[in-house]
């Protein structure tokens, strides 16, 4: 079976709530469950809380403020640094009040530990506050516990669901390649990058058949962090650094800018000088897992969604933005920004 058909049938089985185990085979998924354990030993578990990374971005900036989320695991709270300046999310709206010139307010509800599971409860908390974008990093903790990928996809997909019927945009950085993460010995290492590619590609398609829009963290933690462990690694070699938490926002804020539809003019179509095409959406998912920072968005051809191959998506390689000094936020314990973007207490 090709890459692409393993994705759509993957994601096929987390829509209709099929197991999908045989997209990997029964093979891979058995190694994978005993080596884990070895691997969980080896990594440790994360038990310190990270800096909450809620509050206020973009001093002396205008309003209406710019409501975000973000949601999901250690990946998106920022395990493993110690000041909320440094975490992805204080990189993230400090960014997006730089280039759109105006306030941000952040809520993280990401967890420590989270599967694609508790999205549910995570949706739970961030809709009160109306968010014009949530961003999601979940995957990783899916394919170290062995949650069947399907319903890891799954969970994913309705959370985005859930998120739209809200009228949120949605960001989700998919699966990253585990297949470099130096604690997880061989042959995990392998089966771990062929099942998080997987996921990451079916994520891709369930998301974009969801209205959401995807940014591929493939190599994130791959050739950048693996040649230079000590600078993108956090102490137990799993987690990212402070500089690999920078990388990663470096990575989801064009992404983020244009769902919030504040990408530059000339980003409106794709540049095929640059790689960027309209292509079906399976094909698009599995070149997107090999290549860090590739966006996939739903589009349109001769007025339709979906062509014979499925649906269509605009593949895109945004231009990354000049690094935005990260500021720790303002915080006014008991406000939160009301749907007009001022201040309503609760």
């Amino acid at each position: 079976m090709g890459k692409a058909a393993a994705a759509r049938k993957l994601a096929s089985a987390a829509a209709f709530g099929g197991g999908g185990l045989s997209v990997l085979g029964a093979g891979l998924y058995g190694v994978l469950i005993a080596e884990a354990k070895l691997a969980r030993r080896v990594i440790g578990n994360a038990s310190k809380t990270p800096p909450d990374a809620t509050g206020w971005y973009g001093r002396g900036r205008p309003g209406p403020a710019i409501k975000i989320a973000i949601l999901g695991d250690s990946s998106a709270a920022g395990y493993g640094v110690d000041r909320v300046e440094l975490t992805p999310g204080a990189h993230l709206g400090s960014g997006v009040a730089a280039e759109a010139g105006r306030r941000v307010h952040l809520r993280s509800v990401a967890k420590v530990g989270a599967k694609s599971s508790d999205l549910a409860a995570q949706v739970d908390r961030a809709l009160p506050g109306q968010p014009d974008v949530a961003v999601i990093l979940v995957g990783a903790n899916d394919v170290t516990h062995t949650v069947l990928p399907s319903a890891s996809v799954r969970s994913l997909a309705e959370a985005v669901r859930r998120l739209r019927a809200e009228g949120a945009a949605v960001v989700v950085g998919t699966c990253p390649d585990l297949g470099t993460i130096r604690p997880i010995p061989p042959p995990l290492r392998q089966v771990a990058r062929e099942w998080s590619r997987r996921i990451a590609a079916a994520q891709a398609i369930a998301v974009v058949d969801e209205g959401g829009r995807t940014v591929s963290m493939g190599t994130i933690l791959g050739p950048e962090f693996d040649t230079a462990p000590a600078l993108f690694f956090g102490p137990d070699q799993f987690h990212p650094s402070a500089d690999g938490y920078k990388a990663m926002a470096a990575v989801l804020l064009p992404s983020t800018l244009a769902a919030l539809g504040l990408a530059p003019e000339e980003e409106s179509a794709p540049e095929s000088v640059r790689g960027e095409r309209v292509m079906p959406v399976a094909a698009a998912a599995v070149e997107a897992a090999r290549n860090t920072g590739t966006e996939l968005d739903g589009t349109e051809v001769g007025g339709e969604q979906r062509g014979l191959r499925g649906r269509w998506v605009e593949l895109r390689h945004r231009r990354r933005k000049p690094a935005t000094e990260a500021e720790p936020p303002e915080q006014n314990e008991g406000d939160d920004p009301g749907p007009d973007g001022g201040l309503a207490t609760q």
